[in-house]
């Protein structure tokens, strides 16, 4: 697994095989698939949003947003990243966001 800029058509791929789980987090959040897209599309257009890739398959999606005090990410999967060994390199990628966002808490 890799992480890179994150895509147009990775954001388009991984919300086209997007993980059943992800949308209920979303609906218990009380937004919508289409609210956790466009807020990603945003964050992607500023260029902070990077794609968690397996082989070529953009499985992820992670951006974030820096605030006065902490840095709020966003995420998006398909059920493929949901697996130990993915789950473990995000949590390593998501101390590298944390250093482009000024060591800001996350």
């Amino acid at each position: 697994m890799r992480a890179r800029a994150a895509t147009l058509g990775d954001l388009e791929d991984v919300f086209h095989g997007l993980s059943k789980r992800m949308s209920d987090e979303y609906a218990a959040a009380g937004k919508d698939s289409k609210i956790a897209y466009d807020n990603l599309m945003m964050n992607l257009k500023e260029g902070r949003a990077h794609a968690l890739v397996e082989g070529e398959k953009a499985v992820a999606i992670i951006a974030w947003h820096e605030n006065s005090d902490a840095a709020d990410t966003l995420f998006a999967a398909q059920e493929d990243f949901f697996r130990a060994s993915t789950v473990r390199f995000c949590k390593r990628h998501i101390r590298h966001i944390q250093a482009l966002a000024g060591n800001l808490p996350i």
